[in-house]
């Protein structure tokens, strides 16, 4: 029971790390390539969130605009190998969790891995962020300046303090056993 209670963890885990994932690393793109269909969008996720990209970009000067789709779309492209390599690296954890006997370091060590590149994935779209940033006139940038809220849409939840529980945990084993 105890490896079967793992993998519906670890399942779950992963349904929720392709929502954030498939968000970071393809919104933009998915966003800014459709063509205004004349129905109205959210400006704001929740009101907690940050406003969508497209309706950043709505908000930018016209001069702006496709500059700033095309380096999003970019930036998305760039990123989306890490964004990849996360999921893949989750696939193989969960597959492991599932094997007799689990082997519970090379669980631990794909996770680590997995997180590991979703990081560099969302370094990397930050960094690119920061590069459109400096291209803005100070207008346009305070618009964009949400790009940098983590809390955008799709995401659900601020990970900056919570720490990654790991197997060898007490609270981690409390939840298993």
């Amino acid at each position: 029971m105890k490896t079967w209670t793992l993998a519906m963890v670890l399942g779950a885990a992963l349904a929720v790390s392709v929502g954030v994932n498939l968000f970071a690393a393809t919104a933009a793109y998915s966003v800014l390539s459709r063509q205004d269909s004349g129905r109205p969008h959210r400006d704001d996720a929740d009101g907690a969130g940050r406003p969508s990209s497209r309706a950043m970009i709505d908000r930018l000067s016209p001069e702006a605009r496709a500059p700033v789709r095309q380096a999003l779309r970019a930036a998305a492209q760039r990123a989306r190998p890490e964004f990849q390599a996360s999921r893949e690296a989750r696939r193989q954890a969960i597959a492991a969790a599932s094997a007799e006997p689990m082997d519970a370091a090379r669980v631990t060590a794909l996770l680590d891995q997995s997180r590991a590149s979703e990081v560099r994935g969302r370094e990397m779209l930050e960094a690119d962020t920061i590069a459109i940033l400096q291209t803005l006139k100070p207008a346009d940038r305070t618009v964009m300046a949400q790009m940098l809220n983590a809390r955008g849409r799709g995401s659900g939840h601020d990970r900056s303090h919570a720490p990654a529980a790991r197997s060898n945990t007490p609270s981690a084993r409390s939840l298993i056993g």
